[in-house]
């Protein structure tokens, strides 16, 4: 206990101080904390690529999801549910995966390819990977860049409202009905 008192300085007056990282500061940053409790990665190669300039943010954020691999599709359901129905509810034959729901199925691949094939033309693709690569390459010209990336959000959206809609009970609209909606920008 004396060894104690002889460390205390009891005519001192009371600092505050911090840690920061494997220190102490005397002043509190909030920039310092942000940069101690966020996790870094590497800068994703296709994050300007879905926010983009003109971009719909409510179809911005469904791609982000998917590119992310957010989306809570039910390959993914299934991997904590196993009793859920992994049947994809748009075309109701394969089990729905990411790219199965936005580009393979029925019901998807033709609103995609209705999108896309006359801006793609040889380049046409419904691979998702793929589909990255091409909306972030730099080289293609800048407003058949904004029409894809455009095209891709926009498809992306509707098709995720359609299917929520089915997994949630509601009518469903024909995929005609859908691709002269998001043809005609109306959702």
């Amino acid at each position: 206990m004396e060894v104690q008192r002889k460390k205390l300085r009891v005519d001192a007056e009371d600092v505050n101080i911090c840690r920061c990282g494997s220190g102490y500061k005397q002043k509190f940053s909030i920039h310092d904390t942000w940069w101690l409790l966020r996790s870094t990665r590497e800068k994703c190669s296709w994050s300007r690529s879905i926010w983009f300039p003109g971009a719909t943010p409510k179809f911005a954020f469904v791609a982000w999801l998917a590119a992310s691999n957010r989306l809570s599709t039910m390959n993914r359901i299934t991997q904590w549910d196993p009793g859920a129905v992994a049947t994809c509810v748009l075309c109701k034959r394969e089990p729905e995966t990411k790219n199965l729901l936005f580009f393979e199925c029925s019901f998807s691949s033709q609103v995609w390819e209705y999108l896309t094939k006359g801006i793609l033309l040889s380049d046409y693709t419904n691979v998702w990977a793929n589909i990255l690569e091409v909306i972030s390459d730099e080289s293609i010209e800048e407003k058949k860049r904004f029409c894809l990336r455009y095209a891709l959000q926009s498809a992306l959206h509707v098709i995720w409202r359609e299917r929520n809609k089915i997994k949630h009970e509601e009518k469903p609209m024909l995929v005609g009905a859908v691709m002269k909606m998001v043809e005609k920008g109306k959702w």
